[in-house]
């Protein structure tokens, strides 16, 4: 399932070039064309979904297993790295294809952690209490 107007998909049929990292059957990563790092790779599923909670069980294990694979070998070109997932376009999404980011990261590079791209709500124990309870009856 592959959408035509999506590049990442235009990727994956090879109607578009991409500097290809590795492959299985059902997720390629390749470099992102607009790094935030040299070595920022991606990595996606062959198929496409907007979102993680649309993916299928088999092509969600082969995305987060290629990134099992070569997470090592990108981070040697760095000291660490960040790992991220955009979740929809609120969320910062730019391509409506669930890919995953690995960014090199080293010491002094500008990018902070994941809490400095917030505003931090105030939140009681109660209202944590509460968030916690409606969240988990959501899954049964």
């Amino acid at each position: 399932m592959q959408d035509s107007s999506c590049i990442f998909c235009r990727i994956v049929s090879a109607r578009i070039p991409a500097r290809i990292i590795k492959q299985n059957d059902r997720a390629i990563a390749f470099l992102d064309a607009f790094p935030l790092a040299a070595g920022h790779t991606l990595v996606i599923s062959k198929s496409h979904y907007s979102k993680v909670q649309d993916m299928d069980p088999l092509d969600s294990a082969a995305v987060f297993s290629l990134l099992y694979e070569i997470i090592g070998a990108v981070e040697s070109e760095a000291e660490a790295s960040t790992v991220a997932i955009h979740n929809g376009r609120v969320a910062g999404q730019e391509v409506p294809h669930v890919h995953v980011h690995i960014v090199p990261r080293k010491r002094g590079d500008g990018a902070g952690s994941i809490h400095s791209m917030f505003k931090k709500p105030k939140l009681s124990s109660a209202e944590m209490d509460a968030i916690s309870t409606r969240i988990s009856s959501r899954l049964q």
